[in-house]
């Protein structure tokens, strides 16, 4: 699952005033011959934006801001030196998109970014017509990562975010007359209910869905399957995104760290689900690698892969917390059938207890599904196209420790942490 709930990948979950172009970083160095992108504000929509690519690649990339994107932004600027990035970022309340962008692109790679205030749930991504051409003109290869990843959206309000949003990028990327790749980042949850070994290249099943969130991406990957005829492409499907898995560093403390802090707090130690359960967890950096890579990779074109730990790397959640209960020196877990729980433990309890208590039982509703899966996913193509470039997730308890000691160094990410 992309993200966590509770936030959106690049904040196109409300729409903003938008410019057609917020300051691309300028370009100072004219000893390589580059021409300086004409910077367009309220009123210049009109101007013309100059790329001289020399030949080099120009890789668009939406959700740049989100949890995913703003470390393969960073994977992308390392992996290919050569290359420019186009970002293209909602502009938020008091915050353009440029401003957005300087909070996490390194001072040294500002001059090979570009930044494009726009929204992919808007009709042509909320850019002009002239910038919408020229890019079209340009651009080689596109990470489409954008996406709402709340469980509590409306279905009208997740299909605006995420199916639209994903039918505007196709228009884009389909008229883009340089295209090399287009790279889709969806999340493995589009298997929804099902159960058992889930193929990599299997989407409908006749399954049903936990939650918006997932029946949504689901759409949205019909979408892309049905135009990788036409257009070089791979659809890549993590499963739930955690820290680094050498420092865990993260900036999202949602999905999977919401329990961890519950319990680490000494809130809860009820778990309305089953010992045997599995969660398929992975880290960022992992994932940001193997978009980075398989963006570059021809032979991933018109596939679907795993990004996930797989049958050899997940955890049970009995697993999980009996780490958690060894690390944080807490109290044994206690599972309770979640359809009892649910039914007639939860009303109970919601009516006898206040506070933090109460806002507990108010807050786990959203994740009460995912302490129920007994569900798998087949990384075969995943292995077969990553492992030769010597990248594979690790174990999730090989790293859960560093994902423990990150949340308590950091307070839950409430301060910084030097290094991270």
């Amino acid at each position: 699952m992309k993200g966590a709930q509770g936030s959106t990948e690049d904040g196109n979950a409300h729409e903003a005033p938008l410019r057609a172009v917020d300051g691309p970083y300028p370009h100072s160095d004219e000893s390589r011959g580059l021409h300086r992108p004409l910077e367009l504000g309220h009123g210049a929509a009109q101007a013309e934006v100059v790329f001289d690519m020399n030949g080099e690649e120009l890789i668009l990339v939406t959700g740049a801001t989100g949890f995913l994107g703003k470390r393969l932004v960073r994977e992308l600027l390392e992996r290919q030196p050569q290359a420019r990035l186009a970002l293209l970022i909602r502009d938020q309340a008091g915050q353009a998109g440029k401003e957005r962008a300087d909070a996490f692109i390194p001072a040294g790679d500002r001059l090979r970014v570009q930044v494009f205030s726009g929204d992919v749930s808007r009709p042509a991504c909320g850019l002009d017509a002239e910038t919408y051409g020229r890019l079209q003109g340009e651009m080689t290869r596109v990470v489409h990562s954008a996406a709402t990843v709340r469980f509590d959206h409306s279905l009208d309000e997740a299909r605006r975010i995420n199916v639209e949003g994903t039918r505007h990028i196709l228009d884009f990327v389909g008229g883009a007359r340089q295209l090399r790749n287009f790279a889709y980042v969806g999340t493995a949850y589009v298997a929804g209910e099902r159960s058992g070994l889930v193929g990599e290249d299997e989407l409908e099943a006749g399954q049903t869905y936990r939650n918006t969130y997932e029946q949504t991406k689901a759409e949205a990957e019909a979408l892309v399957r049905a135009r990788l005829g036409s257009i070089p492409g791979v659809i890549l499907r993590p499963s739930i995104i955690v820290g680094d898995s050498r420092t865990g560093a993260t900036s999202s403390f949602k999905m999977m760290y919401w329990p961890l802090k519950i319990y680490a707090r000494r809130l809860w130690r009820t778990v309305p689900g089953y010992p045997d359960a599995v969660l398929d967890i992975v880290p960022v950096d992992f994932v940001a690698s193997a978009v980075a890579r398989l963006l570059f990779e021809e032979a991933a074109q018109g596939t679907s892969v795993h990004l996930c730990a797989g049958p050899g790397g997940s955890a049970t959640i009995d697993q999980i917390a009996r780490r958690a209960m060894q690390y944080f020196n807490g109290p044994e877990p206690r599972y309770v059938d979640p359809r009892f729980f649910f039914a007639v433990l939860r009303p109970l309890l919601f009516m006898a207890l206040w506070g933090r208590k109460r806002r507990v039982l108010r807050d786990g509703r959203a994740y009460r599904d995912y302490f129920t899966m007994r569900m798998q996913f087949d990384t075969s193509n995943a292995e077969r196209l990553l492992k030769p470039a010597g990248i594979t997730p690790p174990p999730v308890l090989e790293y859960l420790d560093r994902l423990f000691h990150y949340c308590v160094a950091s307070e839950w990410g409430r301060k910084p942490v030097s290094g991270s």
